[in-house]
């Protein structure tokens, strides 16, 4: 279960200022593996074939709790054995946890991939593997619209 006071350690808006002021992919690299070392842990128990996101060539695990107070918002969590991908998950989390389902629907994730740079410096592994974790969320966020 998502804690529910989760905080995330970095807006979207925030990420995108810092890898601008990085300017080249090595140091935007490193900072994306040291972001990876603040993802929030992820239960052991969770790490559970259900939970898998199939389509990542590393071992990813995706979990959501739905909050129905008022507006449902969902709340993500999860993990990977890559530290790469830990990275990712920071920018997939900043996007879209804590969001509303429609809201997660309408993010042009892949506008922020762009500005980034994660469309042109990902080999295609790892873009396989990252747009498995959005569609992971996105069918999340449907079931919830």
């Amino acid at each position: 279960m998502v804690t529910p006071n989760q905080v995330q350690p970095m807006t979207i808006d925030e990420l995108i200022e810092e890898f601008d002021d990085l300017g080249d992919w090595e140091a935007q690299c490193d900072l994306l593996i040291d972001l990876g070392f603040e993802l929030p842990p992820f239960p052991a128990d969770e790490k559970t074939e259900a939970n898998r996101v199939h389509g990542c060539q590393s071992m990813v695990w995706l979990i959501a709790n739905v909050k129905q107070d008022g507006e449902p918002t969902i709340e993500l969590l999860a993990d990977s054995d890559a530290m790469i991908v830990k990275g990712l998950i920071v920018v997939l989390l900043a996007a879209f946890s804590g969001r509303g389902p429609q809201e997660i629907l309408d993010t042009d994730i892949e506008g922020i991939f762009a500005r980034l740079g994660l469309n042109q410096h990902l080999s295609s592994a790892r873009k396989n593997g990252l747009y498995g974790m959005v569609k992971r969320i996105r069918t999340i966020a449907a079931s919830c619209v």
